[in-house]
């Protein structure tokens, strides 16, 4: 059964900072600017599309700036990812990095994209405030990768992904899904490829977030099935690196320094060291990337609450945290909102 109350007999400690009651605290925000993606990988969406949220129910950017500004300032955030969606669809996108990097401490920010018209902005993005970068590529192949993402546009996404390497975004890691029957023979080939370019490879096992709900785990290629097929080719041994809260669980290759990661959400859950909060494009914060359940902000911010109201908020919903995501558990029940409008 889920549970929905906090650990039982905790009291939320007098702390101004994003605690929960097993005693993570929150310090990445993840950030969506926008549910609007310019590909529909057939994992995330459907080909016609979702439903995209309308004009006023998206955070302008002076919302959003003071909503960073409250996370940051207030309570504790020392990283910001901006995700969608694909962020580099939001508007004033290099003024809202550009403001966050402005702010006191200032916190290390990265986004997430999937590399479409990344090569003309990535310059932008470094010298608006931008650290480093994550590009979401699952295949090497044209005809693959078209029909992935249903659209023609491997070629951008390369380019995106030297120029963001140009610009100096360092790390450039790329996130790769493997798909049975689709793509799942390019493990080895991703690597290689990255290896030689300087890129850090990052495989995902596919999670149950897409709109359709038609995620089967026996069609998932889970990590252990992505470390065995990396092996045929390269030697693998754990990174001495420490994980901390970093979801992937890190393999040197060949005896390092390069190394490729692995995030296990489903086999391998790392909620116990889970140190996020999000946002949602319209305004929404969840506590889990798999929460059925979000507090609204901008409907109160919009109403007149005060900086401090709004932080009380956030501490209450982190305060509410479940042990962890449940997947593995029976009964659980996929997000009503899909991946595109969480934001990764």
């Amino acid at each position: 059964m889920r549970r929905s109350t906090p650990a039982e007999g905790a009291t939320r400690p007098d702390t101004p900072y994003l605690i929960d009651s097993f005693g993570r605290v929150a310090t990445d925000l993840r950030v969506s600017l926008t549910d609007r993606c310019n590909l529909r990988c057939t994992y995330c969406m459907p080909a016609e599309g979702l439903d995209w949220l309308s004009g006023p129910d998206v955070l302008t950017n002076a919302e959003l700036a003071r909503l960073l500004d409250i996370a940051v300032t207030r309570l504790g955030v020392t990283d910001v990812r901006f995700t969608g969606g694909e962020p580099l669809l939001r508007k004033g996108l290099d003024e809202i990095i550009a403001g966050t990097a402005a702010l006191h401490p200032r916190p290390r920010i990265s986004m997430t994209t999937n590399g479409i018209g990344l090569a003309r902005r990535a310059e932008a993005l470094r010298a608006a405030g931008l650290d480093r970068i994550n590009v979401s590529l699952d295949t090497l192949d044209k005809e693959r990768f078209v029909g992935i993402t249903r659209r023609d546009r491997l070629a951008d996404v390369l380019a995106g992904l030297a120029a963001a390497r140009s610009a100096g975004l360092a790390p450039v890691k790329v996130n790769a899904v493997l798909l049975r029957g689709v793509n799942d023979d390019e493990a080895v080939p991703l690597l290689r490829y990255c290896l030689e370019h300087g890129y850090h490879l990052r495989f995902i096992e596919q999670m149950p977030l897409d709109p359709q709900h038609g995620w089967d785990r026996a069609q998932m290629i889970t990590a252990e099935e992505i470390l065995d097929r990396l092996r045929t080719a390269f030697d693998l041994t754990p990174s001495p690196a420490r994980r901390g809260a970093a979801p992937a669980e890190r393999w040197l290759v060949d005896g390092g320094p390069a190394d490729v990661g692995v995030i296990a959400s489903v086999t391998r859950p790392f909620c116990q060291a889970c140190d996020r909060t999000r946002l949602t494009a319209d305004g929404a914060l969840r506590n889990c990337l798999f929460s059925r359940t979000e507090t609204d902000l901008r409907g109160p911010m919009r109403a007149g609450a005060t900086d401090e109201e709004l932080a009380d908020a956030w501490r209450a919903t982190m305060w509410a945290k479940l042990a962890g995501h449940e997947i593995n558990e029976a009964g659980f029940a996929q997000p009503l909102r899909p991946m595109s409008a969480i934001g990764g």
